[in-house]
């Protein structure tokens, strides 16, 4: 099943931050929304992870009615570009956090959340840093304990906000290539804001141009590169999509 998006409309006061956008991701697509500041793109994420609610519009996911379904039963995962990890915890208590504040009838065993963090910590790369705090890590490390907390939910859906943007160039694009191969893994339904042209085109099956709160177009990055379907579009990734 897919994530559907129709017409949804999101206001701050007199602004429309995202006007009657409809968008399809189908499950296990990673899809790049691409834009400028103030597009739209990150109060789109934040509708779709219920962080906000729209005043038009539907939401729906594996056939359910996302629209005023309250975050915490969405099973979304966050990943934040700075991290939003707390500083009193551990690794390992960072990443098992969304198990841990669960309603106890809801809260797997201990010994079942110890085995989850324990088995991320492996796949994520930060083997022996469980006892570390967040202060004792690199950024790129950081990163992908915000990412191992965000998948120990188990999410149907996984939401990623400039999660690079607060790192140096040559770890951004590391960790690029790395995520790509851990989505193509765990084949996760995954929605990523960025403006950086690059990093949308290379990890996502898909691009959704935002402008004004509105998609200019989807398509897959070739299609979006070779065939720009606004003056928009082609202004925007010719400007520092040279060499693309």
């Amino acid at each position: 099943m897919a994530l559907r998006i129709e017409r949804v409309t999101k206001r701050f006061g007199t602004v429309s931050a995202v006007r009657e956008v409809s968008l399809t991701v189908e499950k296990g697509e990673f899809m790049a929304l691409l834009g400028p500041s103030g597009s739209g793109k990150t109060t789109l994420l934040r509708v779709v992870g219920g962080l906000e609610l729209p005043e038009e519009g539907k939401l729906d996911l594996d056939g359910q009615d996302l629209t005023h379904v309250p975050a915490r039963e969405r099973r979304a995962g966050f990943v934040f570009q700075h991290y939003a990890l707390f500083r009193h915890m551990t690794v390992a208590q960072n990443i098992a956090f969304g198990l841990d504040v669960r309603p106890s009838s809801k809260r797997p065993p201990r010994r079942e959340i110890a085995a989850r963090v324990d088995t991320l910590l492996k796949r994520m790369q930060l083997d022996g840093l469980g006892k570390r705090y967040p202060s004792q890590l690199s950024g790129g490390q950081r990163q992908r304990v915000a990412l191992a907390r965000a998948l120990a939910i188990e999410p149907r859906i996984l939401l990623l906000d400039e999660p690079f943007g607060a790192l140096d160039a040559k770890v951004r694009k590391d960790l690029r290539q790395w995520l790509r191969a851990l989505h193509d893994d765990l084949k996760l339904t995954t929605i990523m804001v960025t403006h950086d042209q690059d990093e949308a085109l290379a990890l996502a099956d898909r691009v959704a141009v935002m402008n004004e709160g509105r998609i200019e177009q989807v398509g897959a990055p070739t299609e979006v590169i070779g065939k720009p379907a606004t003056p928009f579009v082609r202004d925007f990734l010719g400007q520092d999509g040279e060499g693309i």
